[in-house]
């Protein structure tokens, strides 16, 4: 019975040394950051070879007939192709978002286009929210104090109210937004919902006045990119994210609430 019993306990602990083994062995260094690499080697890419030059409003209304009747003539095609680059657009974090999305409301109409965007903006923003947490995520919580975790953790609770803020406002860099949520450990889905959602409203300004693109055309105008600032416009988006700021609100107050009663 004793001699059973000390064998199945060595075998239990082969059992356990193996899978502990298993567990310590790490992803290589290399592997981590070979998603951040390529972005990084693709923005550079771009850069180089003037992919940001050849996004213009003069590019556009010179082959303005030649994409109008592109579209008209593949309207598959068309949409893939928008779609496509705008989601690499987003991924290498080119600045180029807001002319994109007036090419989208020019190509498209302002509700297709609206989708379109959206759509692709968000797959190209949940690339990089992927390979920056693939990559960063364990190295940052391995170093972080006291301060990070705590602000991760309330980051993480109020998430979505947090990310509709951050995509409302239009003061902070997109790209900027999509790496914090992954440094502070907020869920795909969370991330993915708040980002389709909390652009939606800046994505449809933009929209529509690439809608309205040629007309201003026409005028030999072009147009103001700098509209979403204005008064008119601006105060409903602030409006929309202090909305989103009440579901946090009541839970500060409620916690707040029953941490007086229990004393």
């Amino acid at each position: 019975m004793t001699k059973t019993h000390s064998m199945t306990s060595e075998h239990t602990t082969k059992d356990h040394s193996k899978s502990g083994q298993a567990t310590s062995v790490r992803t290589p260094l290399w592997r981590k950051f070979l998603p951040v690499s390529i972005l990084f080697a693709g923005l550079v890419l771009a850069w180089l070879f003037g992919a940001v030059d050849y996004l213009s409003f003069e590019t556009l209304r010179e082959n303005r007939d030649i994409l109008q009747n592109f579209v008209a003539d593949n309207p598959v095609l068309s949409v893939a192709t928008f779609m496509a680059g705008y989601a690499i657009a987003v991924a290498l974090s080119l600045p180029v978002g807001s002319i994109l999305t007036i090419v989208g409301g020019f190509l498209f109409g302002a509700w297709l286009g609206t989708g379109y965007v959206v759509i692709a903006a968000t797959i190209g923003a949940t690339v990089v929210y992927l390979a920056a947490r693939y990559a960063f995520y364990d190295l940052m919580r391995a170093k972080a104090g006291s301060a990070i975790r705590k602000m991760e953790a309330g980051f993480a609770e109020n998430a979505f109210s947090y990310l509709m803020v951050l995509r409302l406002v239009p003061l902070f860099p997109f790209w900027l937004v999509n790496l914090v949520p992954a440094l502070l450990g907020v869920k795909f889905r969370s991330f993915v919902v708040g980002t389709a959602v909390g652009i939606i409203p800046g994505t449809f300004v933009y929209v529509s006045i690439g809608d309205g693109l040629g007309a201003l055309f026409d005028q030999g105008k072009t147009p103001d990119l700098g509209i979403i600032f204005e008064p008119r416009i601006l105060t409903p988006i602030i409006g929309l994210a202090v909305l989103a700021m009440i579901p946090v609100a009541y839970k500060k107050f409620r916690n707040r609430n029953s941490g007086a009663n229990t004393r």
